[in-house]
């Protein structure tokens, strides 16, 4: 019945799996409705005395009928889906499927015995025993229980899928993030003013009384965190410790300041008691409006040039991912060796276990910055194994330089040498940044050529070319960042 009912729900899917099992196109739209309505008079025969000989007799009919079909597609070397159970359960056929059919089938071979022997009683039989009230509670707890079956089953199959999907973004974000791409998602709204508009000013009292301006909270060059916060919040009175180190942590990288909803002895009674500096009044919500704040607790940061430098975040992971970023160190690009410069001596471990000094190679050379896991590197590995098979007359010598997992460079299957890199340190020296990069150097240990990136770039470097279409490697300026 179970089976029967999920075809039906899954119509779509059942004539596809019949057109699969080689039913011609042309009636496997009428197979799909017939199928489980033959399985749902089979289930129903089943159950009661009189044709419960014929109900057992039609079960092993059928599963008979679809171990046939499984062991013929399994033969010919076929594994389509079943669909036995419709979206309910649906995976590739194989010799199990054959042994759970012969399971069934002998469990219905027991009940056709039993019916012709005359000695099975009908399924339902015991139910004429029952009192009326008795037969309305069987019934009522028949039909919850079919019903919590039915929604464990849905609950099931919807975790099921959000775990597939999330395995399948984790998967992406690991791909996008080989080839360099931030897969940090915005899942904060944007509330409040734009990013590079003018902040509004505002001139305030503090916990002493004194008047504080915006102009006065800039004096110091630097960002301002404006944190909003309000009497009876639980989560702005929880966020207050923290609110009170990060002032004393950070005040050479930001200013962090508190407009503060409460009335003046609440507002100055915690700032007492969490050593909080910066905590201005805001009890008429000026503040809070004029920067167009979402709830409590929300921060906005000020650029130190008095702009707006990013939306109002709301809630305590954002507003800590928000100082995270006002205090982050600014990256900066490696500075890299200019053409013609002497290597200083680099001297790294190689895959085989040597130490060797990549300055003192005394032959031309290109050094191959490498990840296994860099998708980038991935897509040009054979074209570079056909090239180090028969590489061109005069052609530099490789070194794949890597700052990947040791065991998967290994399986890479390169026939050059290969040395480690794990801390990126060798291409910090000629400022390469990410993967698949290259430079090369000469035969007395100096720069030859600009650092490189992409396929296109580096078998112009060696002598040959990429055979595959990787135009969009061509454009890519840092591949993995490390």
């Amino acid at each position: 019945m179970v089976a029967a009912v999920a075809k039906l729900a899954d119509r779509a899917g059942t004539r596809t799996t019949v057109e699969e099992f080689g039913a011609p196109r042309r009636i496997a739209g009428f197979l799909a409705i017939a199928l489980p309505i033959v399985e749902l008079i089979v289930a129903a025969l089943i159950l009661y005395d009189p044709t419960q000989i014929a109900g057992a007799a039609g079960a092993i009919a059928l599963l008979t009928l679809f171990s046939v079909a499984v062991s013929v597609r399994l033969a010919k070397g076929h594994a389509p889906s079943c669909n036995c159970f419709g979206q309910l359960k649906s995976a590739p056929v194989s010799w199990k499927t054959i042994v759970r059919n012969g399971v069934l089938a002998l469990l219905a071979a027991i009940a056709l015995s039993a019916g012709i022997a005359g000695e099975t009683p009908s399924t339902f039989g015991w139910i004429r025993t029952l009192g009326e009230m008795n037969v309305i509670a069987v019934v009522g707890a028949a039909m919850f229980l079919v019903l919590a079956v039915a929604g464990l089953m849905a609950f099931i199959a919807v975790l099921r899928s959000h775990g597939q999907l999330l395995l399948r973004v984790d998967e992406l974000e690991q791909r996008l993030t080989a080839a360099g791409f931030d897969t940090i998602a915005q899942t904060q709204p944007e509330f409040g003013l734009a990013p590079g508009t003018v902040a509004p000013s505002f001139t305030s009292k503090d916990a002493d009384d004194a008047t504080v301006s915006l102009d006065d909270l800039l004096t110091a060059e630097l960002p301002v965190l404006l944190l909003f916060s309000s009497s009876g919040c639980s989560p702005c009175k929880t966020l207050m410790p923290s609110v009170s180190e990060w002032q004393n942590q950070h005040p050479d990288r930001l200013t962090i300041a508190i407009a503060n909803g409460a009335k003046r002895d609440a507002r100055n009674a915690e700032a007492k008691e969490h050593g909080l500096k910066r905590v201005l009044d805001d009890e008429d919500l000026a503040l809070y409006k004029a920067y167009q704040a979402s709830g409590t607790p929300s921060a906005v940061l000020i650029a130190a040039d008095g702009t707006i430098a990013s939306y109002v975040a709301t809630g305590t992971d954002a507003i800590t991912e928000l100082l995270d970023f006002a205090i982050a160190e600014p990256y900066s690009e490696p500075a890299a060796l200019p053409v013609g410069a002497e290597v200083p001596e680099l001297i790294v471990r190689t895959l085989a276990g040597d130490d060797i000094d990549l300055a003192r190679v005394q032959e031309k050379s290109l050094l191959v910055f490498w990840n296994p896991g860099c998708g980038y590197c991935s897509s040009m590995r054979d074209d570079l194994l056909a090239w180090e098979r028969h590489p061109p007359a005069g052609a530099p010598r490789l070194f794949i330089v890597t700052s990947g997992d040791e065991a998967a460079t290994r399986a890479e299957g390169f026939a050059s040498t290969v040395v480690l890199d794990t801390g990126f340190g060798v291409g910090g020296v000629f400022g390469a940044h990410g993967t698949p990069m290259g430079i090369l150097l000469d035969s007395k240990g100096r720069v030859a050529s600009k650092v490189t990136a992409g396929a296109d770039a580096l078998f112009a470097l060696i002598g040959g070319r990429a055979r595959s279409d990787r135009n969009g490697e061509a454009r890519i300026a840092a591949g993995a960042r490390r």
